[in-house]
């Protein structure tokens, strides 16, 4: 599912995830990758949600391997340690072909991106929001989604 159908589906999970990714200014995140017969990686990236998609260009790399064979993905924001709320979404990373979405999303980057460049969009399975206004607020309050159609549900912690 793209972002732009999750945003519709779970809008309030979508805004303050968005919020969360962008906490820096830039969109950042750590990416988890997986490997067949290997332990998983994590691995930090710019992030950007844009042109209806969640987006990623990637030099090649370890994660971009790991994107390029398997697909499969785990994109956690990071964190602010005064408020520390928590997005998560998984699914699977497919590279983008189409030469004008991949114009499109590089003249709105962060950075000059060429030919070395591949541009992944993160299509969205799941998703978890753990909000915490402050430090010492505990336990988070999560809400999860799912694509397969499941309604946003209050969930424990973990």
């Amino acid at each position: 599912m793209t972002w732009q159908a999750f945003e519709a589906s779970a809008p309030l999970i979508a805004e303050h995830g968005r919020r969360l990714l962008y906490g820096g200014g830039e969109g950042a995140a750590m990416l988890a990758t997986v490997r067949a017969d290997l332990l998983p990686r994590i691995h930090p990236v710019n992030v950007g949600v844009m042109s209806g998609g969640l987006y990623a260009f990637l030099l090649d790399s370890a994660k971009r391997r790991d994107l390029e064979r398997d697909g499969r993905y785990a994109m956690h924001a990071l964190q602010d340690p005064g408020a520390p709320s928590e997005f998560l979404v998984r699914g699977r990373a497919l590279p983008v072909t189409d030469e004008r979405r991949r114009s499109s999303v590089a003249t709105e980057w962060y950075f000059a991106v060429d030919a070395q460049y591949r541009l992944f969009e993160f299509s969205i399975e799941t998703a978890l929001l753990g909000s915490r206004p402050t430090a010492e607020a505990w336990p988070p309050a999560y809400v999860t989604w799912r694509a397969d159609g499941e309604e946003p549900r209050s969930a424990g912690p973990g």
